[in-house]
């Protein structure tokens, strides 16, 4: 099977096309990503050479480059897209043309183009805060940022052309994933790499929101029992019932890191900051899928990841101070 990965080099689809890479000898894998700020080539710099491995240059939201890239690929699995929830509330427009013009153009090509199969991946975001119990796949979208607002979107547009088109799509939403290569941006790599600089910890508001954190490989393995076993159509969480305060993330890190819990500094809390996700996964328990890693071991490995690949994150904070 050929599969067409988008937003290949950011975190969780270079750990996603090396973990298929490496379960699939009989899966060949294009990756098409533009290389905007959080995409990193160092990300698969192993697998460059793979025979079953093809990187393109290209941005979703053009029609050429998804024209060309779709042509003979028998699946899409879509990555691409803007993440970070403080820089859709500074600049929302590029979360907009990335993330749901970008999914339209995928999915007008998808259906020309006849595929087997497109997958996307989204986020526990769209259903917004629960106070108590789960989300489950069947309920209401209620999205408070505009990163959120358009992985909505572009989720009701897949599934419009499911119902309209005949499409046969997918879509997996998420919970909080944190392991290696991650852009440090998210809480977990921010906290690591300021931690071992020994600079301040900043934590939005009181720090009690509520995260439910999946290591990336156990995410990995998820997404592709869904793609493999899921049923056409249809909507899976994924999650691994790790619920934690970011406080309790933050502290955890510390002590692992043998640094002053005095690090940790409290600023004014986000704009509609969603205080708890939380997802239901009996459909993806169903599928016979279920974590691998425990959350303490699996952050250990991701701290540990951090303090031998000083050469991967170095490199970013190098772009960062050059503007990149």
């Amino acid at each position: 099977m050929r599969i067409l990965v988008t937003g290949g080099l950011g975190f969780i689809g270079s750990n996603f096309i090396r973990f298929m890479l490496n379960k699939h000898p009989e899966y060949h894998l294009t990756n098409l990503d533009a290389i905007t700020y959080a995409a990193n080539p160092a990300n698969l710099k192993d697998v460059k050479s793979n025979p079953r491995y093809c990187f393109i240059k290209g941005d979703i939201a053009k029609e050429d480059d998804v024209k060309n890239a779709v042509k003979n690929n028998d699946a899409i699995i879509n990555f691409a897209a803007e993440t970070h929830v403080d820089r859709s509330i500074a600049d929302p427009e590029n979360f907009i043309r990335t993330n749901i013009l970008g999914t339209y153009m995928l999915l007008e090509y998808a259906r020309k183009y006849e595929v087997k199969r497109y997958l996307q991946i989204s986020s526990d975001e769209v259903y917004g805060s629960i106070q108590k119990g789960s989300f489950q796949e069947t309920d209401p979208l209620h999205p408070s940022s505009p990163y959120s607002a358009s992985k909505a979107g572009a989720d009701l547009l897949v599934e419009a052309y499911h119902k309209t088109y005949g499409l046969p799509i997918l879509i997996v939403r998420s919970s909080n994933n944190f392991g290696p290569y991650q852009y440090p941006e998210k809480l977990i790599p921010l906290v690591i790499l300021r931690a071992l600089q020994d600079k301040s910890l900043p934590l939005y508001g009181d720090g009690m929101n509520v995260r439910d954190w999946i290591f990336v490989e156990d995410n990995c393995a998820a997404i592709d029992m869904a793609f493999k076993r899921g049923k056409t159509g249809q909507i899976y969480n994924i999650a691994a019932g790790n619920e934690k305060t970011n406080l309790e993330v933050v502290r955890f890190i510390l002590e692992e890191l043998s640094k002053p819990q005095s690090l940790i500094t409290f600023v004014k809390d986000r704009l509609g900051h969603d205080r708890r996700y939380s997802l239901n996964t009996t459909k993806m328990g169903d599928l016979g899928w279920k974590t691998a890693f425990g959350f303490e071991d699996a952050l250990r490995r991701t701290i540990d990841w951090y303090l031998r690949n000083e050469w991967w994150w170095r490199a970013l904070s190098r772009q960062s101070a050059r503007g990149q």
